[in-house]
């Protein structure tokens, strides 16, 4: 990508000087972080704002819809007076536009279209020019970030920006089919918040839960999506200049389809998760599955998924792939989908997982495929690797990092942050013209509202060039998504991602779902334990000083995305329930083993049913336990319902309600023994209660 300075001497306006050599302080919180950047003197707005669109343009006047929405909501009044500040929005052949910019020694370069914008305030005005209604949309998105509080009103940072995309296609990818389906409600938030922060793509990730009229089998009323939902979702998000790419999985993970009696003879292996190439109901399904899929997102993509087809040559192709090798096999039906698919005339999106391990066979792809390398770990060393095998042979590439939130109680952030920034920044290097982050949700527990935090980082990764600044980001999130200028949300966070180092330190894959809901008497409960048990109360006391300043950032005033704060609360009282579980089995444990063992210590015998009272009784241990997981069930369920349909909701809270029985089973058993001895002054073995006998060392 040529430098700000290269390209303004290249374009008509060589005079101009690039905005960055003007600056001379700190950049304001901004996500994503514009390009060239210059301060400006603020302006006042407490005599309201005036926004103008001289255009007429009905999509520059739904960007100042949508700027006035942002704007009340901020504090500002939106109205029609001599007195308000003026906001124009304009296109760069305007007549106004134009002496803006050479005025201002300004210039929108023909390499910063189709979404590139200019912003440039002066005095008692702003102006937003895009060569496009995309660049107008997004100058104005950054206008809604300079919109501040400040001591005597709200003001609007002075700026002269020039921005533009360092990729096409920036989105994000849902995963809809393991457990949450969303609202057609949460759907539009997402829309607007995604378009607010650029991203310009949302792919919905389908196993077998789209709607499709040619095969109604699969999709379960109340837990998929209808055409009908997913047709106004397309039109919402075309206001928003959001392209839905809906991904279809065409070869594996389709399990819950294969599941059905009728399409039982395409699995590779009985009640497995892959298609069977050489039966020609797969090629068929495929094709009813993509047409209708055509017809109802008419964006320029199709993903095909096709990723992890593990069980290929383990059933019904077993033949094929010994005579002709599993890459040969794997990467010949990629290319018959392509030719089936070819009427629709869409490019075809598919993971780059499979093929990447032959890649002396990539080039006989068709060229036209766009492979979608993923991976989620940070790697130091680089991400080329990944892409290498496709570039050489010429296809376009796209990159899917993470924001590895699956199968947490808590997403893993300072892992997600460094996958983020690596991998697209090496993507970017390597011509990617595309980044997909992924959120995943393969134990059926995740809640989107907890992902925003990696979400906007991959948002400022794609639209910024190079490497982009994780620190910066984190300075700047606080402000721009929450409005929460004490810097508490901010830290918050930090606690939360020291909590899942101090699990990774210990040895631990880090705050696991897993270790949420084991049972710590169990031989795997007792096997984790001894690596928990050193660090237990470090990592509640970052959970709960995470706790600490979501409820002083709330406190000191009114916040944005309050859902996503009640998401943050609940995945902080999770991690710090997570670690209580494992102190106070610990402590009931090692009381009873004492009790028992002393029963004929009279210096322990004198308190043994009042020490079997606080293990279970009013108050006690058992009790906590059981109050804990009944407690963060009520409000693991209102966070789900958010977001999502009631659909899945069932199968979580019946985990709930199992671990919070199992505790009062125990609390029985307890109870039971402490009758035991006021009658015979003798206890049942630990064994008998469900404690192991000797205590984790």
């Amino acid at each position: 990508m040529k430098s700000g300075l290269a390209l303004l001497l290249l374009s008509c306006c060589a005079a101009a000087t690039p905005i960055n050599a003007m600056a001379g302080s700190a950049r304001p919180p901004l996500i994503p972080q514009p390009r060239e950047f210059a301060p400006r003197p603020d302006i006042g707005l407490s005599a309201g704002v005036r926004i103008v669109v001289p255009g007429g343009d009905s999509t520059d006047r739904f960007a100042a819809q949508d700027l006035q929405q942002a704007l009340v909501k901020r504090g500002v009044r939106v109205r029609d007076s001599a007195s308000a500040v003026r906001v124009y929005l304009l296109r760069d052949d305007s007549a106004l536009a134009q002496r803006v910019m050479r005025r201002d020694h300004l210039a929108l370069d023909p390499v910063m279209q189709p979404e590139g914008y200019v912003l440039v305030t002066e005095r008692h005005e702003a102006f937003v020019i895009g060569h496009t209604a995309t660049g107008v949309f997004y100058g104005a998105q950054t206008l809604k970030q300079l919109a501040t509080p400040g001591g005597a009103g709200p003001m609007l940072l002075g700026a002269a920006i020039r921005d533009w995309p360092a990729m096409s296609w920036r989105g994000v990818h849902d995963d809809l089919s393991r457990g949450p389906v969303p609202t057609l409600a949460f759907q539009e938030e997402q829309i607007r918040t995604f378009a607010a922060y650029k991203l310009n793509v949302y792919s919905p990730y389908f196993e077998n839960t789209m709607q499709y009229a040619s095969n109604p089998l699969p999709a379960l009323p109340g837990g998929s999506i209808s055409a009908q939902d997913a047709r106004t979702l397309v039109a919402y998000a075309r206001n928003y200049h959001v392209t839905i790419i809906p991904e279809q999985e065409a070869f594996g993970h389709l399990h819950k389809v294969l599941i059905w009696q009728k399409y039982a003879p395409l699995a590779e292996i009985p009640y497995g998760s892959v298609l069977a190439p050489a039966q020609p109901g797969s090629m068929q399904l495929i094709t009813q599955w993509f047409d209708e899929l055509a017809g109802i997102y008419p964006g320029p993509f199709l993903h095909i998924g096709a990723d992890e087809t593990f069980e290929l040559g383990k059933g019904q192709s077993a033949s094929a792939v010994k005579e002709r090798g599993l890459g040969a096999v794997y990467i010949d039906f990629l290319s018959q989908i392509h030719q089936a698919l070819m009427p629709l005339h869409r490019r075809l999106l598919f993971w780059g997982d499979m093929a990447i391990h032959s890649p002396s066979l990539v080039p006989q792809l068709p060229h036209d495929m766009i492979a979608v390398a993923w991976t989620y770990d940070p790697e130091p060393n680089g991400y080329q690797h990944w892409l290498e095998p496709y570039t050489q042979a010429g296809l376009e590439t796209w990159v899917s990092p993470g924001v590895n939130n699956w199968s947490r109680v808590w997403p893993d952030f300072e892992m997600a942050l460094e996958n983020i920034q690596g991998f697209v920044a090496d993507g970017q290097k390597a011509g990617s013209t595309g980044m997909l982050n992924t959120v995943w949700d393969d134990d059926g527990e995740g809640l989107f509202l907890q992902d925003w935090y990696g979400i906007l980082f991959g948002a400022a990764a794609a639209w910024q060039p190079g490497k982009s600044d994780i620190a910066q980001f984190q300075q700047d999130y606080g402000p721009v998504f929450h409005g929460d200028a004490s810097g508490d949300i901010d830290a918050a966070q930090q606690a939360l991602m020291a909590a899942h180092e101090t699990l990774q330190g210990a040895g631990l894959d880090d705050a696991q779902d897993s270790y949420f809901w084991v049972d710590p008497w169990s031989t795997q409960g007792q096997q984790i334990d001894t690596k928990i048990r050193p660090i237990s109360a470090e990592v509640r006391l970052d959970a709960e000083r995470a706790l600490t300043l979501l409820a002083h950032a709330r406190a000191a005033g009114p916040l944005r995305h309050s859902e996503a704060l009640d998401a943050m609360d609940l995945g902080a009282r999770r991690i710090d329930f997570m670690m209580l579980k494992f102190q106070l089995a610990d402590q009931i444990a090692d009381t009873y083993r004492r009790l028992y063992n002393g029963q004929k210590d009279p210096t322990i015998s004198a308190h043994t049913w009042t020490d079997l009272w606080n293990l279970a009784g009013v108050n006690g241990l058992c009790e906590d336990l059981r109050d804990g997981y009944n407690y963060l069930r009520s409000r693991y369920s209102d966070v789900w319902l958010m977001e999502n349909r009631p659909y899945w909701l069932d199968n979580v809270t019946a985990r709930y309600d199992a671990a919070a029985r199992l505790w009062v089973e125990r609390s029985s058993r307890l109870a039971a023994a402490r009758d035991q001895w006021s009658e015979h002054h003798t206890l049942p073995p630990p064994q008998d209660i469900g404690i192991p006998a000797t205590a984790t060392p």
